[in-house]
């Protein structure tokens, strides 16, 4: 997909309105984890130090109510922005009239404003027109780099680009690169790892990468639907009841390609159990629920992943939010971390978040900010965020 890249356009003097994801976790005025803002900055600091006017726009969080925006109030990215890079930074309030213009006509070249919370605006997320040709008239040029949100049809990020000379920004560029290949031309053996709660979120996945992968390991609460499948009980684990039929179609269909945990650990409760055991995947008592894949999985994970050269994976192997739920994600995290020659593409969310929690960030080649757009993107759907950016 080769898109037009920020490179290709002439942006000094320029307005320049940046699509970025900002949308942070945070508590109250704080931003916990500015990861979202860093990657934005490759772009950002092109921009300003080729003499562009950047108009920068994102959400945060969703807003419902007047209680939302005060709690997603932008803003709170303003500091961490202006910590991490040199350029003067302003804020608009507004997402509309008078303020924000004013705003846009007072930026001097390798300026910075930064725009209220993009889902103060009703149409924001029904791709209003009026509102697109509003906020693209703000503007010269168009850079979209919010990967997290480019598979949403919204007025910031299909809207804007339909009416402005548009090209994609640093962090677009290297998600397409990595996942396209991935999909396109992957070096092989390739394996995907699978994991998560539902197999529901997972079905366009698993179909399009049984088409491509040479391998697909799946784990986490996902895994209990397809023993369900294999006629095994499964206790009180997590159970799609309504996709237990498409699991037998996978399994066939798949000729040896799924790969599921042989063990897991059981535990009598959920919260505060005080019976935890690991069992063999069919032999799961009733009144026990699974909440991690075992050690025998993970030698029988680690011995699929040896060798490969591509690897994607999206989705925990159990609850790796409670630590004695945790081996599972981390022995998988570790086996591919320590490949060689590898390209390991982490497709963002729950995985990316342990494999920084664990400190192996810098051992993955590629880790998306976009859990939901990089899922679909492996479906093979098309972002409209990235389909309405010009080719080069």
């Amino acid at each position: 997909m080769a898109k037009r890249t920020i490179r290709e356009l002439d942006v000094q003097g320029k307005k320049v309105i940046v699509r970025v994801d900002f949308n942070v976790p945070h508590k109250g005025t704080a931003v916990t984890d500015d990861n979202r803002i860093r990657a934005a900055l490759p772009t950002i600091n092109y921009l300003t130090e080729h003499g562009a006017k950047v108009i920068l726009l994102s959400h945060l969080g969703k807003i419902k109510t007047d209680e939302d925006k005060l709690k997603n109030d932008l803003a709170i990215a303003v500091e961490p922005l202006k910590a991490l890079q040199a350029a003067p930074v302003y804020f608009s309030a507004a997402t509309r009239g008078e303020e924000l213009e004013k705003a846009v006509a007072a930026l001097k070249d390798g300026e910075i404003l930064l725009v209220q919370n993009t889902r103060y605006e009703p149409g924001e997320t029904k791709n209003d027109p009026d509102l697109a040709k509003y906020w693209a008239g703000l503007g010269d040029l168009f850079v979209e780099d919010a990967f997290g949100s480019v598979h949403r049809a919204h007025a910031s990020t299909v809207g804007i680009p339909e009416l402005l000379p548009n090209a994609c920004g640093f962090l677009i560029e290297k998600e397409l690169k990595y996942l396209g290949q991935a999909l396109d031309d992957p070096k092989r053996p390739f394996v995907a790892v699978l994991g998560g709660a539902k197999v529901s979120d997972k079905i366009g996945v698993i179909e399009n990468l049984l088409k491509i992968a040479d391998k697909i390991i799946v784990g986490g609460g996902m895994a209990y639907t397809f023993y369900k499948a294999q006629g095994y009980g499964i206790g009180t684990s997590l159970l799609e009841e309504d996709k237990v039929e498409i699991a037998k179609e996978f399994l066939a269909k798949a000729e040896g390609k799924l790969i599921l945990p042989v063990d897991t650990v059981v535990a009598n409760a959920f919260d505060d159990p005080t019976e935890v055991k690991t069992v063999p995947c069919n032999e799961i008592p009733d009144g026990f629920m699974g909440l991690d894949i075992g050690p025998k999985s993970v030698e029988l994970f680690e011995k699929e992943l040896a060798g490969a050269k591509t690897v994607f994976w999206n989705g925990p192997m159990g609850v790796f939010e409670k630590e004695q739920f945790a081996v599972g994600t981390i022995g998988v995290c570790k086996a591919i971390a320590g490949l060689e020659d590898c390209t390991s593409i982490i497709g963002g969310g729950d995985s990316a978040s342990a494999a920084k929690n664990l400190g192996y960030a810098d051992k993955f080649t590629h880790i998306s900010t976009g859990g939901g757009a990089s899922l679909e993107y492996m479906e093979g759907k098309q972002l409209p965020g990235i389909a309405v950016l010009s080719e080069k």
